[in-house]
């Protein structure tokens, strides 16, 4: 009881299922908030509930459209301005996260000017999972707790797998180090698919380093976006004779046609965590809830308590 009384969670209107299983793992109610929409498309967001001198705890995902990051910017605002204690804005899935440095001239970089908004904003402290790449920890000026979706996976994977003939696969050359971690500790081995694209979403071309005959493969991503590298890296997988293919990715963007190239492709079975819904109809898409996770983390950081033993991989 006393917990309850020293933080409050609070959810965006995107991410408002997430928190509401965050919140029953904690044993405490949803924190009561509303959003106002205008109709030129501008919004408010209002606390229904003092929050002078907390610590909160703000749940939103920044998957597209812009409108969560907003939604989010302007609840770390108002919270600041009710004399909120401690701000931690706890992004399951951190988008913008793909443009984290110059790859060309005359480009953005979409991920430190995220940081620098919520920053700006009041933010005192970030809680997200599985970040694009492990250096946008250090665009910030707050604390981060990077957490990882492995803790989840991995006892989906023990459970389901026969880890005598499993073998590890990433999609491209730069999860290597990701899948790499899941090779070491599932003890078993990995193989590395090349692939060179034309454009964004468009894979031109895809190799095979290593060899899979006779083996069930998984494979290991962080986002699956249009699903058109993870579905090519299966049928290759299977052309190169693999007995089964499945996919494991921690943040479900699956934007269109990503369900449909799922249903087509040679994987058995595809899992997600719930960082970002998935509403769509698949046979294939399987889900795990990353909620009791993120619980735990909160938990912790209110108490002071250490978090490195949530930590899988």
């Amino acid at each position: 009881m006393e917990n309850e009384k020293s933080y409050s969670v609070f959810a965006g209107t995107q991410s408002k299922y997430l928190a509401e299983k965050i919140c029953k793992s904690l044993g405490c109610p949803l924190g009561r908030m509303t959003t106002q929409h205008f109709a030129d498309g501008e919004f408010a967001v209002s606390y229904e509930e003092t929050i002078r001198g907390k610590d909160i705890f703000l749940v939103q995902s920044t998957f597209p459209s812009a409108d969560n990051i907003m939604e989010l910017l302007l609840m770390i605002d108002a919270a600041k301005r009710a004399s909120a204690h401690y701000i931690t804005a706890v992004i399951p899935y951190f988008g913008w996260a793909r443009q984290d440095r110059k790859d060309k001239p005359r480009v953005s970089i979409a991920a430190k000017l995220m940081a620098d908004l919520l920053s700006t904003a009041g933010v005192t402290r970030l809680i997200t999972m599985d970040l694009h790449a492990d250096q946008i920890q250090g665009f910030f000026d707050v604390p981060v707790d990077h957490l990882y979706a492995s803790s989840v996976f991995m006892d989906h994977i023990k459970s389901n797998f026969d880890l005598q003939n499993l073998i590890i696969a990433t999609p491209d050359v730069g999860g290597t180090k990701r899948a790499s971690s899941y090779a070491r500790h599932l003890g078993v081995p990995m193989v590395i698919c090349h692939k060179t694209r034309l454009k964004a979403n468009e894979v031109a071309e895809m190799r095979l380093i290593g060899k899979v005959d006779g083996k069930d493969v998984l494979l290991i991503d962080d986002i699956v976006d249009t699903a058109g590298t993870i579905t090519k890296a299966a049928d290759l997988m299977i052309k190169e004779g693999a007995r089964s293919v499945r996919a494991l990715a921690s943040h479900a963007v699956m934007s269109d046609p990503a369900t449909e190239n799922i249903e087509k492709s040679s994987l058995t079975e595809m899992i997600f965590t719930d960082s970002i819904p998935y509403n769509k109809k698949s046979s294939k898409v399987k889900v795990l809830s990353v909620a009791d996770l993120f619980a735990l983390a909160i938990k912790r950081v209110s108490s002071h308590e250490s978090i490195s033993s949530l930590y899988t991989l």
